[in-house]
């Protein structure tokens, strides 16, 4: 069955949401501020719309993937956003990855509008988004979320309802809590090998299966040594979530040091100039004691 989709947001991953949404047969319409990002998408076949409103008009889903609160709730609510064109009982489908108290007031005044709301942010990035596997954690009713999955079954491998409204949000926070520690803890354990020596390429196949084994450690530690630096995600985009995290920790006084730590790397690299960069630059980090080693 071919469904009629609305996607706002074509950047790295609404591109790869979008293409795998093409791709798996959909009829896709796209509105972006940036020409070229939806020229990539009307390349394979979606259809390009002049505007938010235009795209909700002739879909039955509209799926967001932005970057903040503000610009969310412009693209729903604001002039020529989706709320001026969408039929009653649209449903929106928010992927992005923001505050979870700013969902569920924009999934409010949505509501007041006739619009339905599903929070369903994501962990895997683009590279899993163009193979359908995605990981989604989603918050809504659960006929919305029910109702969601026809279409995200296209582009995820695990769907999980987490709660009601914003619900996803908070579990898309934990997520990046844990994927940021972990970030951060491979790269340093690549460098602690390189300076003793160890070759450091072959320590995730030695480590498979152990209790420290890792998706990160298996993709992540060979491009930390090899510095690969290819971008499937960004830094800035990391330090945004963990600051979602310790702000919802200040709200439920839940004690994070580790977070902490991790948030300044991460705030400290993108002061340097690196937060369009991938994780995988955090070895830049490293280079100061690097250099104190080298003879």
């Amino acid at each position: 069955m071919t469904l009629k989709i609305a996607l706002i947001g074509a950047g790295a991953m609404g591109g790869a949401i979008g293409t795998r949404l093409v791709k798996t047969g959909n009829a896709l319409t796209v509105f972006d501020l940036d020409p070229e990002k939806v020229a990539t998408l009307t390349a394979l076949g979606a259809t390009s719309a002049a505007s938010a409103a235009d795209a909700a008009a002739v879909s039955d889903y509209v799926i967001l993937s932005l970057n903040a609160p503000k610009i969310v709730r412009a693209a729903v609510l604001g002039k020529d956003g989706v709320a001026d064109g969408a039929r009653p009982g649209t449903l929106i489908i928010d992927m992005s990855s923001i505050d979870p108290e700013a969902t569920k007031e924009i999934a409010a005044d949505a509501a007041e509008r006739g619009l339905r709301w599903v929070d369903s942010p994501l962990s895997g990035g683009a590279p899993k988004a163009l193979t359908g596997e995605l990981t989604l954690m989603a918050g809504g009713s659960e006929q919305d979320v029910a109702d969601a999955h026809v279409v995200l079954k296209h582009v995820a491998s695990n769907y999980a309802h987490m709660g009601p409204v914003g619900a996803g949000q908070i579990t898309k926070l934990i997520n990046q809590v844990l994927c940021g520690l972990n970030f951060l803890a491979v790269a340093e354990a690549t460098q602690l090998a390189l300076d003793a020596g160890v070759d450091a390429a072959k320590i995730p196949q030695a480590l498979k299966g152990g209790r420290a084994d890792s998706a990160i450690l298996q993709e992540y530690m060979p491009r930390y040594v090899a510095r690969d630096y290819r971008r499937t995600g960004r830094i800035d985009n990391m330090v945004k979530d963990l600051n979602g995290a310790q702000d919802l920790a200040r709200r439920t006084n839940t004690a994070m040091p580790l977070t902490a730590v991790c948030a300044e790397v991460h705030r400290m690299l993108t002061a340097a100039g690196l937060g369009g960069e991938d994780q995988a630059a955090l070895m830049e980090y490293f280079k100061g004691a690097r250099s104190k080693l080298e003879p």
